[in-house]
This record gives structure tokens, sequence and C-alpha cells, in this order.
């Protein structure tokens, strides 16, 4: 059964996953509760904190690991809170790995009365993320549209996914893999639902409708259009990871994957320049053309 925060975000189940963990220590650097330099509580004291194997946790410190979140984790010491160098968005028209532009475009995009965010990826994850900034204005009362828009391609369960991949060629770590991408698709997709929906109560009343529809291939670009009039695209590129397939961390498989919250995220906006307010216009298009296309809802479960 899932619990909730303050605001309603959720925060995690009765048995959290490496991704739940992973989250909510995400929520406490964002808000401060960790400051860059600080030392992680202990493997085994996040263990009997979230009630999971010291395994979970360590799935989770590699996963904020990868997002350079945290420095080296090993055996031995805590990790730390990356360094302010190492998190800080540079104040440069360079792009930016995606968890750390898309969250101000979409406050941004989120003053528009009417909002509309549409987005093209291979999980949630990103989003998912991002959207805890406009939501938390949302409750802080700096924020107010009237309605919320958000319609989400992801690949289909039914599809052979073109990654995440074993190095080795072998069936059933790819198998493997595809459930463990399922679940996680499934239960960041689901909490994204959750937290915009409960702007639709009091006191905000907001009109949200969230929608997923299932993609019939691996995208190799995650997109986002929001309100049409800016677009923020990233090109998936692979690299060479392990993952741990069980919760006490006793098998591991070497894989190819795609680091998504990594990966630079290039704005471009309408009305700047012809060329930046074509690719918004075609962006938009190649999305409503795709998602007229395509029929089938994707069913989170």
């Amino acid at each position: 059964m899932a619990v909730t925060k303050e605001n309603g975000a959720v925060t995690g189940r009765s048995k959290p996953s490496p991704q739940d963990i992973a989250d909510a220590l995400r929520d406490r650097i964002r808000t401060g509760t960790l400051k860059p330099g600080d030392r992680l509580p202990t493997q085994a004291r996040l263990a009997e904190e979230f009630g999971v194997e010291r395994g979970t946790v360590r799935q989770a410190l590699h996963g904020l690991h990868r997002d350079g979140l945290i420095n080296h984790v090993t055996k031995g010491s805590p990790p730390r809170v990356a360094a302010p160098a190492e998190t800080a968005v540079p104040a440069t028209p360079e792009p930016q790995p995606s968890m750390v532009a898309l969250a101000p475009r979409l406050v941004e995009a989120f003053r528009q009365p009417h909002v509309r965010v549409d987005a093209v990826s291979f999980t949630a994850e990103t989003l998912m993320n991002a959207l805890s900034e406009p939501i938390r204005h949302i409750h802080a009362g700096l924020l107010r549209p009237s309605s919320i828009d958000v319609r989400i391609l992801l690949p289909s369960s039914d599809i052979e996914l073109a990654f995440p991949v074993p190095v080795e060629a072998e069936g059933a770590g790819r198998e493997r893999l595809h459930r463990r991408w399922l679940a996680q698709r499934n239960a960041q997709g689901q909490v994204l639902r959750h937290n915009l929906l409960t702007l639709r109560n009091a006191p905000h009343g907001i009109d949200v409708r969230v929608t997923f529809r299932a993609l019939p291939f691996t995208s190799p670009v995650k997109l986002y259009v929001l309100n049409g009039s800016e677009a923020l695209l990233a090109y998936y590129t692979l690299e060479r990871d392990r993952v741990e397939l069980d919760a006490d961390g006793g098998e591991t498989l070497e894989l190819w994957d795609a680091g998504g919250l990594k990966t630079p995220l290039f704005s471009f906006t309408g009305g700047t320049n012809p060329r930046d307010t074509g690719f918004v216009e075609e962006s938009q298009k190649w999305f409503d053309a795709l998602w007229e296309t395509i029929t089938t809802d994707l069913t989170l479960s």
C-alpha cells in the first residue's frame, strides 16, 4: 500500500523499491535536508530506516551516483552529497543534464493558465522528478494554472526493447532486464499520475488530465513539448553498466543501458529565431500525428 508525504506526493510503499529509496534521498538533497558535502547515513542505517535489505539500498545509491548526486559508492565509508561544483547549473547556454534542465522549464510552462506537456521517452523518471518543482510551487501558492493536460508516450510492454540489453547474449538475462524496466516504467508512471491528480483536490481544484499511450518502438530520443512553444530534445546514448538483479545484491548483470537523467537536454524556444520556431512546430506536429496514430492506452500495471 502506498503512503504519502506532505502535499500528497508519494514517498514509498510498505516495502520500498530501490527507486522509492532513491527518490526519497533525492528529495532530501533537493530540499537541503542533505547538503553538499554531507555524508549519507550508512547502508545499514538506511536499510533499517526503509525496512529493506542492504542490497536494495545499494541499488538506490548506485542510481544516485549515476545521476551525479552523490560521490562514489563503496563498501567503506558512506558516500557524500556531490559538491556544488558537481551539481550546479552553469550560467551558460550549454545543454544541461535532463534532470537539471527540465524542472525550471516546467516551472515556467506552469505559469500559463492552460498547461500542456507532451512527452516521448523511455521511462517517466525524468518527467516524474522534474514535475515535483511546479507541483511544489502550486502547493506553495506561487503558481495557479486552471488546467493541466499531460500526454506521455512510453514503450509498450509487448515489444523487444532496444535497450537495456545484457553485454552477453543471455536470453534469461534479457527477460529479467525487461521485467525490471517494466516495473520501473509502471511505478514511475503511477507516481507521476498520482502526484498530478492530487491537484484536482481542494484547495487547488485544477482540471488535470494525464494520459499514457503505448509506443510500438524504443525511441532513440526523449522529447518534451511544453505549451506548444518550447521543445526539449535529448539523444539516448548507451553506456556499459552493472545492475544487481536481486535485493540482496547476490546476482549482478553487465548491460548496455542509457542514463536518461544525465542525458544532455537541448532547448528550442519558439519566437527566438526561425530555426528554433520551426523545430518546435515540427516537434508538436510529429507528436500529435504519432499520438493520433497510436490508439492503445498504456496500462501501468
